[in-house]
């Protein structure tokens, strides 16, 4: 059966088998949201999805427009979700750690309508959505009963589903216009790809403690379940002392994870219990040397490593789901038949056999974009670079080893990658500016064996040296304020002068190894402890 919509989709799975559980809500989870636990069935989340299909259609929702949604992982996230996507409205997923200027920027980015907020979000969002003139709805209130019969909108697979923010390599974040046919197309790459992963229609629990603003647990978890009838188990995010606990609760067969997640397993120490569960495969990202190995040996699953982005969604996606698998070398399997791809140097050459380049990649085939986004908001000139000769480019360095398996060298793009949240250096830097006292400042990614990278900011500043101290303070609160938590600065280092370009722009590989040395030999100021989630 062809499918135009997530909510077609859904739709057809409520219809034939309505008892089947939709999502599931741990205990941990439930209580730390303050709702009940349990499960939602198909068939009653379609019930339910209908009425808020009324509800937004009263409320004045209507094809090709966009609504921004402030509701973490709960289940009215997906509810909300669904019945926009029936009405052809596109969402826009708000970070719950975004503050002022991050939710002001979105907002006001994406020409959202309106705000679907959580009460408790209500002091983080209202403000800034009141000033920018949008109506803010409260998820749970009254309206979401009110209207009348409204039916779906007629779409095809090319209306836009969501439109996600992703950091781009210099600027602010930008927004990636994700089709339908994005969505479909990242589930069934999911049902299809076998294997490790091979999937069982009706009976996979798969858990994640992704947000649902990533494109991972709203593209390729969420589609993958909805398109086999499963369950999905989200988290409100990853707590290791709770995790086992939540797995075995769920009986999830599945879980998805970031490199992060395994170091944290793995510091917990060992117990009886370690293999006391269902799960048959791990998917994620970003594990790769010993503690691969380790972990797997300790928990009695495989690992699997895939790629992907938020710009490629898995129309395009790698993943070691078959043996050999080389674990622990970052090996992230071997390049599918669909895939057209190259390995370019920084002058655009394909590189020799065996040595790293950036991955360019395409769908082969009458459709090279077929399943990718659509494009960025607002920059056609961002979406054209990024496809410079037929191609999009991922800015990832990979290297093909001698029996054709990728594996994953480093980041060419100036991202930063802390516990899986992609943080544009170039908006850290624009915060940090705003601080009296600082005459420049670059932000660089720095080694931190547990969360991959860590924030650390180079500044050059005219204050006393006995002032130093409360300049950084003033860096880091200004940052708290101003910015999600894991974007303020881990590390701050004074610099007489930053290393520029003939032209006066950042020498972005001098930098990461400036910070790198000045981090590895204490001369800095260590902010870690500092960066807490507020609120």
């Amino acid at each position: 059966m062809m499918l135009s919509s997530v909510y077609a989709a859904f739709q057809a799975v409520a219809t034939t088998a309505p008892a089947q559980p939709f999502l599931h809500l741990v205990a941990d989870t439930a209580r730390r949201y303050g709702m009940p636990s349990g499960e939602l069935s198909y068939g009653e989340a379609l019930e339910r999805i209908e009425r808020l299909i009324r509800a937004h259609a009263a409320a004045g929702a209507r094809s090709g427009q966009r609504v921004a949604l402030a509701l973490d992982n709960r289940p009215a996230y997906f509810l909300h979700w669904l019945a926009l996507n029936a009405l052809g409205v596109s969402v826009v997923p708000l970070n719950a750690d975004w503050q002022a200027a991050e939710l002001e920027y979105v907002l006001e980015h994406s020409g959202a309508t309106s705000v679907i907020c959580l009460r408790e979000r209500c002091d983080n969002v209202l403000p800034t959505a009141t000033a920018l003139g949008l109506r803010v709805w409260i998820a749970g209130d009254a309206w979401e009963s009110a209207g009348t019969q409204a039916a779906p909108a007629g779409q095809r697979d090319d209306t836009e589903c969501a439109l996600l923010y992703t950091s781009g390599t210099t600027g602010r974040p930008k927004g990636c216009m994700l089709s339908n046919a994005y969505f479909l197309s990242s589930g069934q790459w999911y049902l299809d790809i076998g294997g490790y992963c091979a999937l069982k229609p009706g009976e996979d629990r798969l858990i994640t403690p992704l947000p649902m603003y990533h494109m991972n647990a709203m593209a390729v978890s969420t589609m993958a379940m909805i398109l086999t009838g499963g369950c999905v188990v989200p988290l409100d995010r990853f707590h290791p002392d709770s995790w086992w606990d939540s797995v075995r609760e769920s009986r999830a067969t599945i879980i998805h994870y970031l490199g992060v997640m395994p170091v944290m397993l793995m510091g917990l120490p060992a117990q009886a219990a370690d293999r006391n569960h269902h799960v048959r495969f791990g998917f994620g990202a970003g594990l790769s040397g010993e503690l691969h190995r380790g972990f797997e040996a300790r928990f009695g699953f495989p690992l699997i490593e895939a790629w992907a982005m938020t710009e490629t969604g898995c129309s395009v996606a790698v993943i070691a789901n078959h043996e050999p698998r080389k674990v622990g070398t970052a090996c992230f399997g071997r390049p599918p038949d669909h895939l057209d791809y190259r390995l370019v140097d920084e002058n655009g050459n394909d590189v020799a056999a065996g040595q790293p380049g950036e991955l360019l990649v395409r769908r082969r085939g009458a459709d090279p974009r077929y399943g990718l986004f659509s494009g960025y908001l607002k920059d056609d000139a961002a979406t054209q670079a990024a496809w410079a000769g037929g191609y999009f480019h991922t800015g990832d360095l990979v290297r093909l080893d001698e029996d054709g398996l990728f594996h994953f060298v480093d980041r060419r793009k100036n991202v930063i990658r802390r516990s899986g949240e992609n943080i544009s250096a170039v908006e850290v830097e624009q915060v940090l500016l705003e601080v009296p006292g600082v005459r420049s400042v670059a932000v660089a990614a720095v080694p931190d064996a547990v969360r991959g990278d860590e924030v650390c900011a180079c500044v050059v500043s005219d204050v006393a040296a006995s002032s130093w101290p409360e300049l950084v303070d003033a860096l880091v609160e200004h940052s708290l304020h101003r910015l999600a938590y894991y974007k303020a600065p881990g590390y701050v280092v004074r610099c007489e002068a930053l290393p520029l370009t003939a032209t006066e722009k950042i020498q972005r590989g001098a930098l990461k190894t400036l910070a790198a040395e000045r981090v590895a030999a204490g001369d800095c100021t260590d902010t870690r402890a500092r960066k807490v989630r507020r609120g």
